[in-house]
């Protein structure tokens, strides 16, 4: 029995030996999670319904508008393509693992990859896991003000078991897990047997889950292309002015065209929408 669970069990019993006093209870739970099970302040940790604790999110980055403003025209967009998924998911077209990726760095893939899980998390029948698989350049714990200790990495090279590496969140059904430790051969990594066990791993646990793994783009570097053969579905994101028709035409060719769900054309300048929001998502 893990240390959640005993405290549970104790905290179960206080409440029907003492009518619940709550300083008891926190005492109980604080004592038997210790610091790392802990919330905030030092506080007692929330538990999920599967005894795992919840993390609180702290997201302040602007561009994650659909947390910090989800009624701006950029949300908007991106409930446009939360609706295509679910869609294409019901009619049997999509078996849910999909992979956010882009022709170069800086096009906006990670933030379209949080914007797009958060989304589809604030839905009630869909869990969402969100997986950093950039292990060369992750960044998806920043924008959360996370320090993980453990994640993706850890899962392939160790064997780590993957609900290990799961994080919970406070954000609707949202769960991620991170990169993960640096690693010296990614591409190995994301191109082994390993990766793509988990991967089916992450698909078949829960029925109802939405994947959405945050890939490196796919010029530079020659892992996306491998995990693109067992994901079902690539969302393109293009940053406008950024890169050029021939960079687009490889980076598609260099990935199972049949895959490609659609395109995220990003950073276009709209000034019909509010003069707030220079920039925004278009749907695709």
């Amino acid at each position: 029995m893990s240390r959640i669970e005993k405290a549970l069990e104790k905290a179960a019993q206080l409440r029907k030996k003492e009518n619940g006093t709550d300083s008891k209870l926190d005492q109980v739970v604080r004592s038997a999670t210790g610091p790392d099970q802990q919330g905030e302040e030092g506080g007692p940790a929330k538990i999920s319904h599967e005894g795992r604790p919840v993390q609180t999110l702290q997201i302040d980055h602007p561009m994650i508008f659909t947390f910090s403003d989800p009624r701006s025209p950029i949300a908007e967009e991106f409930r446009k393509l939360k609706s295509t998924l679910v869609n294409l998911a019901r009619q049997g077209d999509l078996r849910k693992t999909v992979m956010i990726t882009s022709s170069l760095s800086g096009e906006g893939k990670s933030v379209t990859a949080i914007n797009l899980a958060i989304t589809l998390a604030q839905e009630y029948d869909h869990t969402v896991l969100l997986v950093d698989a950039d292990l060369r350049k992750p960044s998806i714990h920043k924008y959360f003000h996370l320090t993980p200790k453990v994640g993706l990495a850890d899962c392939l090279c160790d064997g780590l078991d993957l609900s290990e590496a799961i994080i919970r969140t406070n954000i609707g059904k949202l769960s991620f897990i991170p990169a993960g430790r640096e690693v010296e051969n990614p591409a190995e990594l994301l191109g082994a047997q390993r990766m793509k066990a988990l991967v089916q791993e992450m698909r078949n646990r829960y029925p109802d889950r939405f994947v959405i793994i945050d890939t490196p783009p796919v010029l530079p570097v020659a892992e996306t292309r491998s995990l693109s053969t067992y994901i079902d579905g690539v969302i393109f994101v293009i940053r406008e002015g950024m890169v050029s028709p021939q960079h687009i035409n490889d980076a598609l060719g260099a990935i199972h065209r049949k895959k490609v769900l659609g395109v995220v054309y990003n950073h276009i300048r709209n000034e019909s929408l509010s003069g707030r929001y220079h920039y925004y998502y278009h749907g695709y």
